[in-house]
């Protein structure tokens, strides 16, 4: 229900975002990817696109703080780049709250205890976002999504909400440091 009235709510936004995208980023204005969802299995992502199509002369995509515009550094800042995903939350694919989904090439690089994380839907925000976001180490990110399985609650999830309102108004943590988003996990073990 908090997804509907979400988008429901949101669409005047959502639809200026879109627009703007398309101005200074070009098509598509959609950004899909899969994801490991809930025990792992995978589901397309939606979000709104933040970087340039750029390719380096081997025809590979250029890093990340090559291809991320001023326009993308704000939407990803605001987490405006997420209101897609509001979508995923409506087909049960994502929660509200949960943990962030991130790259199905991590699965195999887990611990066990790191794998917990998916003992629960993936969420548009979470724990390990309002405790550091991507200023956190990957160790100290999944310590917090493995705390949120365990002690998840419908008020820890309200607490969770009205944090990332307020994550959001501060600008709080969207990068780590020195990098443009948030570095590549190696299957570093706690």
């Amino acid at each position: 229900m908090g997804a509907g009235l979400g988008l429901f709510l949101l669409l005047p936004v959502i639809l200026a975002v879109a627009w703007m995208i398309r101005r200074y980023l070009g098509g598509p204005v959609l950004f899909h990817q899969v994801r490991p969802g809930l025990r792992g299995r995978p589901f397309r992502m939606i979000k709104f696109r933040t970087m340039r199509d750029a390719v380096g002369l081997d025809g590979q995509p250029l890093p990340d703080a090559e291809r991320l515009t001023p326009f993308g550094r704000f939407l990803r800042s605001t987490s405006l780049d997420e209101l897609p995903e509001l979508w995923n939350v409506l087909k049960g694919d994502m929660s509200l709250v949960g943990p962030r989904p991130l790259l199905m090439e991590y699965l195999p690089l887990y611990t066990p205890e790191q794998a917990r994380r998916h003992e629960v839907r993936p969420g548009i925000t979470g724990w390990a976002q309002v405790n550091g976001r991507n200023a956190l180490s990957w160790e100290d990110k999944f310590r917090l999504d493995v705390w949120y399985v365990d002690n998840q609650s419908l008020w820890l999830d309200l607490k969770i909400l009205y944090l990332t309102v307020k994550k959001v108004l501060v600008r709080d943590g969207i990068s780590a440091e020195g990098e443009a988003t948030m570095s590549k996990f190696t299957g570093r073990h706690e």
